[in-house]
């Protein structure tokens, strides 16, 4: 299985920075794409930022100009860099991959356990 570990939410002022990382894992054989969902308190979750095995990287719109995501392939880790906060930025970040086992025919998500970022006004 692939096991994901994050850390770097915590509490921060509106304006402020964070930097989030996660790093995968356990049986993996291969990655295709790493990144970043959050949740808010009675709202879905939508996907933050995610790059891919080819190195494209892809945002939510209203992420754009603020966050930053880079990914390490060689390490298997991903971060998010989150400036000029906002307090919607406020909600539970989740890493996310996509990601082949060494018993698998192709490739399935899974999930971290996520990490609360909050932002104070």
């Amino acid at each position: 299985q692939v096991q994901l570990v994050e850390s770097g939410g915590g509490l921060v002022q509106a304006g402020g920075s964070l930097r989030l990382s996660c790093a995968a894992s356990g049986s993996i054989f291969s990655i295709n794409a790493m990144g970043w969902y959050r949740q808010a308190p009675g709202k879905q979750r939508e996907m933050v930022a995610f790059s891919t095995s080819s190195g494209d990287t892809r945002y939510t719109e209203s992420v754009k100009g603020r966050f930053t995501i880079s990914r390490d392939s060689a390490k298997n880790t991903v971060d998010l860099q989150m400036n000029s906060l906002k307090a919607e930025d406020t909600a539970v970040y989740f890493c996310h991959v996509m990601a082949r086992t060494t018993t698998s025919t192709s490739a399935r998500g899974y999930w971290g356990q996520g990490t609360q970022v909050t932002v104070s006004s």
